[in-house]
């Protein structure tokens, strides 16, 4: 079941995003957009290398790889959160002097912890 919207163009986009991955990657990626969707009403905005989670006009989050058996999702935020256990990198854009990005990688369902959720809502809260 879709929770989400995305434009008839996009859906195609999406689909040649998603080609050729895994069962297990495209269950990690299904699963995620779910639980976003959970949280708030997303739009999906594929790009040529990756799909942005948000609204009509703003982006939220982007996952940027979807691998073998794990996803890659960067939480752009106006702040550090170095205080956490689920971002594996933090670090300012370059030549940004407000936005920071936080990376997370998941290769379970279980790794979308309380912790990850409460990011996930704070992205949505700032937006």
């Amino acid at each position: 079941m879709q929770n989400y919207t995305q434009s008839a163009g996009d859906t195609e986009l999406i689909a040649a995003f998603l080609s050729g991955k895994s069962e297990q990657t495209l269950a990690l990626f299904q699963y995620f957009v779910q639980q976003y969707a959970r949280l708030g009403n997303i739009m999906l905005h594929p790009t040529k290398t990756m799909i942005a989670i948000g609204h009509p006009d703003k982006r939220v989050a982007w996952i940027t790889q979807l691998g073998k058996n794990f996803i890659n999702v960067v939480f752009p935020f106006k702040e550090a959160y170095y205080d956490n256990l689920c971002f594996t990198k933090i670090g300012l854009v370059p030549g940004s002097t407000s936005q920071v990005n936080h990376h997370f990688r998941m290769y379970s369902t279980d790794d979308l912890t309380d912790e990850v959720l409460k990011f996930m809502r704070l992205s949505l809260e700032q937006h």
